[in-house]
């Protein structure tokens, strides 16, 4: 599960901003060793909050002493096993990871297709829905509104789709304004 990612090399010490996707930020350092993208094994010695957002910290690396070696780590994902993150606290809470792989299914009952991710571009949580009748994926908001229900243990997600959520994007006009 994709817990942060590394950005640039933060000074000359071998420090790097590091983006967390933990509830509480800091917590990201909580988890022990993690497992880059590349498959190299990343343990946070050090965290602070960085200037101007909450979600990202200054963090020192084992065995990064240098920008070069902070550099080299810039656009890493940091995750940890599934296994290792527990069950959540409430019973109305899941992690995102568990999502993926359920049924898409509508009010009625159909099929509509499969969590393939939970994406979030910068503007809030999204299901990317592989179409049960295969082509290409579709994105929705996760909001309540389009996602009224999510039942893990039954391995299904209900929705509200719009009728065009796996329509073809119309072309643009380059000549629109």
């Amino acid at each position: 599960m994709l817990l942060g990612e590394c950005g640039r090399a933060h000074g000359l010490q071998g420090e790097v901003r590091l983006k967390s996707y933990t509830a509480d930020p800091v917590a990201i350092g909580s988890y022990g060793p993690l497992t880059g993208a590349d498959g190299r094994r990343i343990e946070i010695l050090s965290l602070r909050p960085a200037a101007g957002a909450a979600d990202i910290l200054i963090a020192r690396i084992a065995g990064v002493s240098g920008r070069d070696g902070a550099e080299g780590l810039n656009r890493l994902g940091l995750y940890v096993a599934r296994e290792r993150l527990g069950a959540p606290e409430d019973d109305d809470e899941f992690f995102a990871a568990d999502l993926v792989g359920l049924a898409v299914v509508d009010r009625a009952g159909h099929t509509i297709g499969t969590v393939r991710a939970v994406p979030n571009y910068g503007g809030g949580d999204l299901l990317e829905i592989a179409p049960a009748s295969g082509g290409s994926p579709a994105l929705l908001p996760f909001t309540r509104d389009f996602v009224p229900e999510i039942d893990v243990a039954s391995r299904r997600v209900v929705v509200e789709p719009p009728e065009d959520l796996f329509a073809p994007a119309a072309p643009r006009d380059p000549d629109a304004a």
